[in-house]
């Protein structure tokens, strides 16, 4: 985004890694560096306050912040799950909410939440999965409020290796650089959507959305016409269910070399 022109403020609760990237994208383009922890009000409100003192507004939030600490059900415990809601979705919700007055008052914003395929379900993910569906939550009801004020709400489900998914090797078809291009496009004016989940990665493109089936419909029904009609209510005709998130994973990346 700063390659084309925009001006930002980049965040990472370390410090370092953020004022690393302001230094690639150089001096004098416009890019500052924040280490405010968004997963607090005081943090978020902190983040949005050095935009508008910087750069006089808010146009643009990406809600990026994440965390990973793997454990399955149930030897995961409670505090692993207070610390992905925390930041995933505390992160995100803080951050907009500093920055919406901004956009309603300007009458525009653009908004792209950071869900996960890992929504899908892996089962030693619990927390992780859990923070990342219940993004999608915040984009689909942020994208209502959002609508009477020119505000879009997007979510984005990246397939990289990064400093915190790294689990593994890195390969060229793993760079995040693949992911930006959707990420940017969800962040440009021009963007036709709202309240949408797009995935992105390996250099594939595609949307993710939840789905229900037309289903058995009969009022008078009993748990044995339920029990008759569960081939019509499961109907998935059209359309492509992954059952978790390995197979969303085969699917998505079938086109790689094995």
């Amino acid at each position: 985004m700063a390659e084309r022109g925009a001006r930002v403020v980049v965040n990472d609760v370390d410090g370092e890694p953020a004022a690393e990237v302001v230094a690639a994208i150089g001096d004098g383009a416009g890019a500052i560096a924040d280490s405010s922890d968004v997963s607090t009000v005081d943090g978020a409100c902190a983040l949005v306050a050095a935009a508008v003192d910087a750069f006089g507004g808010v146009d643009v939030v990406i809600n990026n912040a994440g965390i990973i600490r793997w454990g399955g059900f149930p030897e995961v415990d409670a505090g692993n799950l207070a610390a992905h809601l925390a930041v995933h979705v505390g992160g995100s919700f803080h951050v907009t909410h500093a920055a919406w007055p901004h956009m309603v008052e300007r009458g525009y914003g653009r908004v792209v939440m950071t869900t996960s395929s890992g929504l899908f379900g892996l089962p030693d993910n619990t927390s992780y999965a859990t923070a990342k569906a219940a993004i999608v939550g915040l984009t689909r009801s942020l994208s209502l409020a959002g609508a009477a004020h020119g505000i879009k709400v997007n979510a984005i489900a990246p397939a990289a290796f990064t400093r915190m998914a790294g689990r593994g090797e890195a390969t060229p078809e793993m760079a995040p650089a693949l992911v930006a291009p959707m990420a940017a496009y969800l962040a440009h004016e021009a963007c036709p959507v709202s309240g949408e989940i797009y995935a992105a990665g390996f250099g594939r493109f595609s949307r993710i959305f939840v789905a229900t089936t037309g289903g058995y419909v009969d009022p008078s029904a009993t748990v044995e016409n339920v029990a008759a009609h569960w081939a019509e209510i499961n109907d998935e005709s059209g359309y492509d269910v992954p059952r978790d998130l390995m197979a969303w994973s085969a699917a998505f990346s079938a086109h790689l070399p094995r």
